[in-house]
């Protein structure tokens, strides 16, 4: 792996790590109206967003088209207000495990998905460690109580996690990671409020308690703000694919992070999924091969032209 690739993984690696203790912070939001939480998270995040979002800013928003524009808006309906909803939607019938076993399996559509968009065929190894990873959350997290509801907003939720990677990648690189994160924020923070009035009338918002205003500051500051630009910083520079594999992370810290709050345990079976995971990643990535290529004996480790010029 070179400097790019090792910084990339790093940056997918801590934005998934970040939102997996997110989920941590929900459970402390059960009873805060749904859309009116997602309002303040990414109308905070946005306002906090803003001042980074760097030179000519205004200049690149000029420059996306209508198609890029409605690209935004579905991102943001999606993969951030749409994934959300769904995740709270199938806890409402199902055990918190189920939704999380659909939305590890993210990296095996995406590895599949993004290949067949762009033309090519998906790589074998990133699929090898997609299903590693899948394999992995599904053994941190197991099977829990659900009926079809249940399922059926699962599916929705492994939907917008893929949507979150797949409709990013057209607009990451003319906006960047800090100013995609910055309108996807101030668009689903619009969403949101639209939402909780459609759906709630007046009782949309209210003011949040002390441990409310908390999770919602972990979230909005810590979860969003950095885990977004950190996971475009690292999905621009290994691609959808790549970064995607990272989010098997996020039920590994999910577990980790629950006994914190005295809402789950870590034992044997989180230790051998997170294990699962780490090989999966480790194998996707391209790590795994880096790591055995640079314990080769150096006479092993010769490039091509080297060996060209021993021969003659």
């Amino acid at each position: 792996m070179n400097a790019t690739t090792t910084r990339g993984s790093l940056l997918a690696a801590l934005a998934c790590v970040l939102v997996g203790g997110s989920f941590t912070a929900n459970s402390l939001l059960g009873d805060y109206p749904y859309a009116g939480g997602q309002f303040l998270r990414y109308g905070l995040a946005f306002l906090l967003l803003v001042p980074l979002a760097g030179p000519g800013a205004a200049t690149r928003l000029r420059a996306l088209g209508a198609a890029r524009w409605l690209r935004l808006a579905l991102l943001a309906a999606v993969g951030m207000v749409g994934f959300n909803l769904a995740v709270l939607a199938a806890e409402r019938t199902a055990e918190p495990a189920v939704p999380g076993v659909f939305v590890g399996c993210a990296p095996v559509v995406v590895a599949v998905l993004v290949p067949l968009l762009e033309g090519r065929r998906p790589q074998r190894i990133v699929l090898y460690g997609a299903l590693f990873v899948a394999v992995g959350a599904f053994t941190v997290q197991g099977w829990g109580r659900t009926d079809g509801a249940g399922i059926a907003f699962s599916v929705c939720a492994l939907v917008g996690e893929v949507g979150f990677a797949v409709l990013a990648v057209p607009v990451l690189r003319p906006l960047g990671p800090r100013l995609l994160s910055t309108v996807v924020c101030g668009v689903a923070a619009a969403e949101s409020a639209l939402a909780g009035v459609l759906a709630d009338g007046t009782g949309w918002l209210r003011r949040p308690d002390a441990v409310e205003a908390g999770a919602l500051l972990w979230q909005a500051v810590v979860v969003t703000v950095v885990g977004f630009v950190c996971w475009y910083m690292g999905m621009q520079r290994i691609g959808a694919e790549r970064a995607t594999l990272f989010s098997g992370l996020i039920p590994v810290a999910a577990a980790c992070t629950a006994p914190l709050v005295g809402t789950g345990s870590y034992g044997a079976a989180q230790a051998v999924g997170s294990a699962l995971v780490f090989a999966g990643v480790a194998v996707g990535s391209g790590a795994a091969f880096s790591f055995a290529r640079g314990r080769r004996p150096a006479a092993q480790r010769q490039t091509a032209p080297e060996r060209s010029l021993e021969k003659l």
